[in-house]
């Protein structure tokens, strides 16, 4: 419920500030009218990418380049 003492704190703000919490405000009522974007998406369908992905035999040899410090 709004109070006086909200809107003597509302109106003491930068005007920049005074906006940004005026837009939250009407984002806030626009998401709880069911207006605002959706919360939620389509759930990933598992194994979309299979077989788009490989990993070489060789994934965890040692590279040629850190041999000298792997002596």
């Amino acid at each position: 419920m709004p109070t006086a003492h909200n809107y003597i704190q509302l109106s003491s703000l930068p005007e920049d500030v005074r906006q940004q919490v005026l837009d939250f405000i009407e984002f806030l009522m626009r998401r709880k009218q069911g207006d605002g974007p959706p919360e939620k998406g389509k759930a990933p369908v598992p194994g979309l990418a299979k077989g788009m992905v490989t990993v070489p035999a060789d994934f965890d040899a040692p590279l040629d380049d850190f041999k000298e410090y792997m002596e």
